[in-house]
């Protein structure tokens, strides 16, 4: 395939496996991540583009996609993958700071990109955009309260967006992955426990969702890794 992809996230975990997927398949990938020096690793690695931004910042996304337009012309799929467990313990004990930026990271970064790229598809009248929740957007868990919320509003304002984008032949898809090779646990200050889904695993949901004909929408979709025992509320 010759398609042009924006990967948020695209250095490690989903990310990186979901990049390394699509340029295998001879699609046009753009990794994004905060770290420059590690946007150039997996460039090198992985024989893709890539560009240094902080999804939190509407000004980055905002010289990302005119790298994009100019180096590309266009965009077919976004998928919204950076996020982060910022920090996970009882919802009095989290600071105004953490709280303001759990929001930013996995909530309000997404909606810049839509804002900042859909206009492109909605110029084509085709596209597709991946958001990456949790199943936390689900599920309940404690000390998650402040993720969690950001997730649940991701869904939910996936499911909005594809309402409105779907006269212009724009696909909205919420991806919600169970626990899973990543580096949630390690970046939100908890003990690393192995998992049975790989990182793999789940960039392949997120393949087959977008390599679907065009004329078919998956709202969302969950995936767990079948040794994840689910008892929360």
């Amino acid at each position: 395939m010759d398609r042009v992809i924006v990967i948020t996230g695209g250095t490690s975990g989903y990310g990186y496996a979901t990049a390394e997927k699509f340029a295998k398949s001879g699609d046009k990938v753009i990794v994004v991540a905060r770290t420059a020096s590690a946007v150039e690793e997996t460039k090198n690695a992985l024989g893709v583009d890539g560009f240094a931004a902080d999804i939190t910042r509407e000004e980055d996304w905002i010289a990302l996609r005119d790298y994009v337009s100019e180096k590309y012309g266009c965009i077919d799929i976004l998928i919204n993958n950076a996020g982060g467990g910022v920090v996970v313990k009882p919802f009095l004990e989290q600071t105004s700071e953490q709280i303001t930026y759990s929001i930013d990271l996995n909530l309000t970064g997404m909606m810049w990109g839509c804002k900042t790229f859909a206009p492109m598809m909605v110029e084509k009248k085709s596209g597709t955009i991946i958001n990456v929740a949790s199943a936390c957007a689900t599920h309940c868990w404690p000390n998650f309260s402040v993720y969690a919320a950001a997730k649940t509003g991701m869904l939910s304002f996936s499911k909005s967006l594809y309402v409105e984008l779907r006269a212009q032949g724009i696909r909205v898809t919420c991806m919600i992955p169970g626990a899973g090779e990543s580096n949630f646990s390690v970046n939100a200050g908890m003990e690393p426990y192995p998992l049975i889904m790989k990182s793999a695993d789940f960039a392949q949901a997120i393949v087959d969702v977008c390599n679907l004909p065009m004329h078919i929408v998956v709202e969302d979709m969950t995936v767990w890794g079948i040794d994840q025992e689910l008892i929360p509320l």
